[in-house]
């Protein structure tokens, strides 16, 4: 594949309970195209995630803790799945004053399955068009979001799917946006 991605970096915002393919499927995307990525989430340490919310399925390194990072460091942003990961998402206020300022700025934001509810916490779905894992349309609606059953919405700087099954579409979606965001200033 080709370096698209050269001299990108993505932050993927995840904690416990992340599903595991929407954090690797994405994440090798984006370093399969050449670029970087960096775990964020709400502890120093590592992740547990899981398949399908029930089984375990290892661990991951945490890169950094959200609270300490910037959105001006970063080209683009992941939220993956997983109902536990995406529950404590958007309980914990960094990851959300994150989530709100990444999708502000304009930079590219890709999110997946439940990954949603931290749009809605951030204040930030109200009039985009979303898609989701089934279970929380209804969250979405209630915040003002038109809500479409489709494998990939792009609405401006957001890209939404709904499950696993979505993540050739997903990641391909991701990767392209991100190929067309410039470079951080330093």
């Amino acid at each position: 594949m080709s370096q698209v991605l050269d001299g990108k970096k993505i932050a993927i915002l995840a904690t416990d309970g992340v599903e595991r393919r929407e954090l690797t499927e994405p994440r090798d995307a984006v370093r399969n195209a050449g670029g970087t990525t960096e775990l964020l989430s709400l502890k120093s340490d590592a992740i547990d995630a899981r398949d399908h919310d029930l089984q375990p399925a290892g661990t991951y390194d945490v890169d950094r803790p959200v609270a300490k990072a910037k959105v001006d460091e970063f080209d683009g942003l992941v939220i993956p799945g997983g109902t536990v990961n995406a529950d404590k998402l958007r309980s914990d206020s960094d990851a959300v004053s994150f989530v709100r300022d990444f999708v502000e700025s304009g930079k590219p934001v890709g999110v997946i399955c439940h990954g949603p509810w931290t749009l809605v916490e951030a204040g930030v779905a109200k009039g985009r068009t979303l898609t989701s894992y089934p279970s929380l349309r209804t969250d979405l609606r209630n915040a003002g979001a038109n809500v479409v059953d489709q494998e990939l919405v792009v609405d401006g700087n957001l890209m939404t799917s709904r499950s696993p099954d979505d993540l050739p579409a997903f990641c391909a979606a991701i990767v392209e946006a991100f190929a067309k965001e410039r470079a951080p200033q330093s």
